[in-house]
């Protein structure tokens, strides 16, 4: 047992290594597949005739246009090892500072619809303990209403939700701002917690909401599954409730593919946070990547790629561990590996 725990580590390790590296090379040479010109797209077509032969090969120099591509991606993976993850060649400053402010902004939106997803989808489709989820009533109306809901919104785009919301509470109610992560014309030490709340209300509802479907269709067929066992058929022959059957064995038997879900769903509200952010015009790290993959800034995005598959690989490493607390087959089973 003792000997499994680190190699299990060091197994995973090395999974994140190879997963960073392919990631970033399959970034790098999409990017640099790309049709856009990055000086056309930065300078402009206009700026570009005014301008001398020297000052185009200057910029040429600048944006690595005269570069081969499989030189300039092993001059940049030896960089990173060594920690250094370039300059951003649009902010003009260090990549890991562009990064660290603008994931700081999108962590705590991201994380907010991370935790109401996963909670409301297991309440909605598996119970917290009540009598109204919908996996312990199937058939019954509750269940048709919270099915119906998940498949709506499962089917729904991220980007038209967000859109909808937009304009019922900002722009017919006027209860929430229209975008932006602070107050237009406010300087940032007079930003307040509750602007920076209220304008991350709508980006987070969005995310939440696409975000439930999954949890709620998969934690209510297994808890029908429960439901319609015999030990459920035991428990209520022995008087138990509908609410300490729940507790008792219909959790049981949801909480370890809800938990995957839930890790799993990491990767989902990284990628509705590009469309969601782009929507509201939200300074995170999802408009962050649209503006380095348009803008041809190279080093931002490999950033940014490796960071988010780092983040979606300690998810999916967090719900792995967890396992084996929480069931003790797969923790002997590992221990036997």
């Amino acid at each position: 047992m003792e000997k499994s725990v680190p190699w299990f580590i060091l197994k995973n390790l090395i999974r994140m290594a190879v997963l960073l590296l392919l990631v970033s090379a399959a970034a790098f040479f999409l990017v640099s597949a790309s049709p856009l010109d990055p000086l056309k797209t930065n300078v402009g077509q206009t700026a570009l005739g005014s301008m001398s032969q020297e000052q185009i090969a200057k910029l040429e120099e600048y944006w690595g246009m005269n570069t081969p591509p499989v030189e300039r991606f092993v001059s940049w993976a030896k960089d990173f090892f060594r920690g250094d993850m370039g300059t951003s060649l649009l902010y003009r400053q260090p990549v890991s500072h562009v990064i660290s402010v603008k994931l700081k902004d999108s962590l705590w939106l991201m994380g907010t619809a991370w935790l109401i997803s996963g909670a409301a989808g297991l309440l909605l489709g598996g119970g917290g303990g009540g009598d109204s989820p919908a996996g312990a009533n199937r058939g019954k109306t509750v269940d048709k209403v919270i099915t119906g809901y998940a498949l709506v919104t499962a089917s729904t785009p991220a980007f038209w939700l967000a859109l909808v919301l937009l304009m019922i509470f900002a722009v017919w109610l006027k209860v929430l701002p229209i975008g932006f992560s602070v107050p237009i014309g406010v300087e940032a030490a007079g930003v307040t917690v509750s602007d920076r709340i209220a304008h991350g209300i709508l980006p987070a509802l969005t995310l939440s909401i696409t975000g439930l479907s999954n949890i709620i269709l998969h934690t209510r067929e297994k808890m029908a599954e429960a439901m319609e066992s015999d030990y459920v058929l035991f428990a209520k022959a022995r008087g138990e409730s509908g609410g300490q059957i729940i507790l008792r064995h219909g959790l049981r038997n949801i909480i370890l593919p809800a938990m995957t879900l839930q890790f799993a769903s990491i990767s989902e509200i990284f990628g509705g946070s590009v469309l969601v952010e782009q929507v509201f015009s939200y300074p995170g790290i999802g408009q962050a990547a649209v503006t380095a993959g348009l803008g041809g800034d190279v080093p931002l995005l490999l950033g940014i790629t490796v960071i988010s598959a780092a983040i979606v690989f300690a998810g999916n490493f967090t719900a792995n561990v967890l396992y084996g607390v929480v069931d003790p087959r797969i923790r002997r089973g590992r221990a036997k590996a």
